[in-house]
């Protein structure tokens, strides 16, 4: 059951201010194993919305600036600590809660798959695929598709892509976050082309091993993919 405030004391309460943070990585299909875009979901334990699932997150506190507060709640929630962080949007309608209005500044963040790898699982932190999330807390499923439209956005025009990606990777493997993040396929060849095509993009002298075909050759990314950065070339 929701616990409703009564009206008029929601009107006398000053809004509250919150940090809540989407965290997209990529993590194998059950099924078919192609990399998919997941992102980590913690059950609320009290009212309102208690048992649902909901972002990682919490209010602001005073002595904290805006991505301080959002590094902390990741670490607290999940122990994540990701390279690319950057601030989404603030959601401040004036039913996002029913108890008292909140306002939350909401981060976006985007973690290897080594990273992801070392996030702590509970019974109330667990990880879920963005397109199968059900009805979570408050607006948190806005604000889950406002992050997916921006991702897949950005990653038409920006590098963004390589922060999915170790330090090493195929371009088959670049192809796959573009085609999770996008949803459908891309021409190979072509895409392959336009890498090779990109200024920041090198080639090393090392292969990935363990296939049964010839293997291919790793490449790196030299340039940055810190929230701002430009097209890939």
């Amino acid at each position: 059951m929701v616990y409703s405030a009564n009206v008029s004391e929601r009107r006398q309460q000053p809004p509250e201010l919150a940090i809540s943070t989407v965290i997209f990585a990529l993590r194998p299909d059950a099924d078919s194993a192609r990399p998919t875009i997941w992102l980590p979901l913690v059950r609320r334990t009290r009212q309102p919305y208690r048992d649902l699932w909901a972002l990682p997150g919490g209010p602001l506190s005073p002595d904290e600036s805006l991505p301080d507060a959002a590094r902390r709640n990741l670490q607290d929630t999940t122990s994540l600590q990701p390279s690319y962080l950057e601030q989404l949007y603030a959601f401040g309608g004036l039913d996002r809660s029913p108890v008292q209005r909140v306002v939350s500044i909401v981060y976006w963040a985007l973690v290897k798959p080594d990273v992801a790898a070392l996030a702590r699982e509970t019974e109330n932190v667990r990880w879920f695929r963005a397109d199968h999330l059900g009805q979570l807390a408050f607006d948190h499923n806005q604000i889950v598709d406002y992050a997916l439209w921006r991702l897949r956005n950005k990653v038409e025009y920006s590098s963004i892509a390589y922060a999915f990606l170790g330090e090493k990777f195929t371009l088959a493997q670049v192809r796959e976050v573009y085609e999770a993040v996008l949803g459908k396929e891309l021409d190979p060849a072509n895409f392959r082309r336009q890498l090779r095509a990109a200024t920041d993009i090198e080639a090393t002298d090392e292969y990935l091993q363990g296939g049964r075909h010839r293997p291919p050759r790793l490449y790196r990314y030299t340039g940055s993919t810190s929230p701002g950065n430009g097209p890939l070339g």
